[in-house]
């Protein structure tokens, strides 16, 4: 056992989790807006959401910002863009790459719990979640959660990676298994257990949650397979 992980399990998995992420968060910067086809599928789920200027959109856990910019644009100069995360130092980077957007506003919280409500008006609009729904033990609670922040009429879009079901690439799946072990904070569930299967289940969770509580406007995949996107309106 290495002192790492001896001192994560001493630890609560948030506090370890938060570490993990600030210690890495240029590294996950980098890949957030360099992974090839990742700046096609920000656009199309910033597209899913119909945004209007003047509206507001909240995105849970948006690490170092990179689909802030894509909001702010859509929003426009009248309208609010929130980001929320959990780790101190992705938003260190997110708040740098959005110094130019004076309505786009930055909160250390947790997403499961967002601290949005208070310091809004009205209830946002949309809700935008990229590669985070496999993070939660309950994804199909918090994204039900998120569903009645916004309301009737609200819109929400999930972006999640997963094993790929396209025949072609299904080669390239255990490499898929293998990232998603290392890219895992150390001593967490994920890394106990089998991880790639776990977060399977729960993007699964995820994405039926959704359904069930929006009218699905918006579905595709993207790099390989292993990218999806899907959006709805809350019913």
């Amino acid at each position: 056992m290495t002192a790492e992980q001896s001192n994560s399990r001493s630890r609560s998995p948030s506090s370890v989790a938060q570490s993990f992420y600030t210690r890495w968060a240029t590294l996950y910067d980098a890949l957030a807006r360099r992974a090839p086809g990742v700046g096609s599928v920000r656009t199309e789920a910033a597209d899913a959401l119909a945004l209007a200027p003047g509206e507001t959109v909240v995105e849970m856990g948006c690490g170092t910002g990179a689909n802030l910019p894509y909001l702010a644009e859509r929003v426009g100069p009248e309208g609010t863009v929130v980001g929320i995360d959990f780790s101190p130092g992705v938003l260190d980077v997110a708040r740098e790459r959005t110094r130019e957007y004076p309505n786009v506003h930055l909160v250390r919280a947790d997403a499961t719990r967002p601290p949005v409500a208070p310091e809004l008006e009205e209830s946002p609009d949309a809700v935008l979640a990229t590669f985070v729904s496999g993070m939660f033990d309950d994804p199909a609670a918090v994204v039900s959660s998120w569903a009645d922040l916004v309301g009737p009429g609200g819109r929400l879009c999930l972006v999640d990676l997963a094993e790929t079901t396209d025949r072609r690439w299904r080669p390239l799946n255990p490499v898929f298994r293998a990232l998603v072990r290392v890219t895992a904070p150390p001593g967490s569930r994920t890394m106990r257990a089998s991880p790639t299967r776990m977060l399977n289940r729960r993007l699964v969770a995820a994405h039926r949650a959704l359904e069930s509580r929006c009218r699905v406007t918006h579905q595709t995949t993207h790099a390989l397979g292993f990218a999806r996107v899907r959006a709805g309106v809350v019913e």
